[in-house]
């Protein structure tokens, strides 16, 4: 089996289940560190006939992080191309086995149980709290409705303001943002890298939380930590604030 990956979190699930089947992956495919691979380019823009001379038996791919003309392209040449859809956690665990058997999986892999045994009981926030999530600025963007990032939040007890939002990544003035008041600002290190230095300055007097986007976005191995590393940040903004 010949697979290439267009999503950094497959990318790593299939690399650590499945070793040798990768033959290509974008260029933010970071994880695992030691992928020695053909890179493709990146999940919005990947080469298409760099692709097809890899003479892959099988493209994964999102339906959110990749573009349909892309897709289209592939098949076009007689690729063979699985699309994701990941909303919830629940979703992202089904998906990932199947993932795993397309690309060859003679079995489960462990690392797939803990994490559905990790999410079955998370432990979450000792109440609940509401938050905003920016993913970008310049201009603000938030966490709207229908997200796998704004799941795994509510299920660890965040409840964050722009779930009913129309739109699932909406623009928001920082105004807005800063009005609305939440208990806690979640800032993630990607797609936008928030920092220390860049982030918490836009909202003074708001408890900040600095989250790996790994841990919060990615649907892989990292799910079966992911529970407990973003609980272990959202407390910790919460005893002692950035702000």
């Amino acid at each position: 089996m010949r697979v290439v990956s267009l999503v950094p979190s497959l990318t790593e699930a299939v690399a650590v289940t499945v070793p040798g089947a990768l033959v290509g992956a974008t260029d933010w495919c970071t994880h695992p560190a030691d992928l020695d691979v053909t890179r493709i380019g990146g999940t919005k823009n990947p080469a298409v006939e760099r692709i097809a001379a890899l003479a892959p038996d099988l493209v994964i791919a999102n339906e959110e992080e990749n573009r349909e003309p892309d897709l289209t392209g592939l098949r076009a040449v007689g690729i063979e191309v699985l699309v994701t859809e990941v909303r919830n956690v629940p979703q992202a665990l089904r998906e990932l086995g199947r993932v795993l058997a397309a690309c060859g999986a003679r079995s489960r892999p462990r690392w797939l149980d803990e994490a559905e045994a990790a999410w079955a009981e998370p432990k979450a926030l000792d109440r609940r709290v509401t938050a905003v999530v920016p993913v970008w600025r310049r201009p603000w963007m938030v966490l709207g409705r229908d997200t796998f990032a704004g799941d795994v939040l509510a299920r660890l007890g965040v409840d964050h303001l722009y779930a009913a939002h129309e739109e699932r990544y909406p623009k928001v003035p920082l105004e807005e943002l800063r009005a609305a008041a939440p208990d806690l600002v979640v800032l993630p290190d990607e797609p936008y890298r928030f920092t220390s230095d860049d982030g918490p300055e836009a909202f003074p007097g708001l408890p900040c939380a600095l989250v790996g986007g790994r841990h919060l976005t990615w649907y892989g191995p990292s799910l079966a930590e992911a529970p407990r590393v973003l609980a272990e940040a959202l407390r910790a903004a919460r005893r002692h604030p950035i702000n």
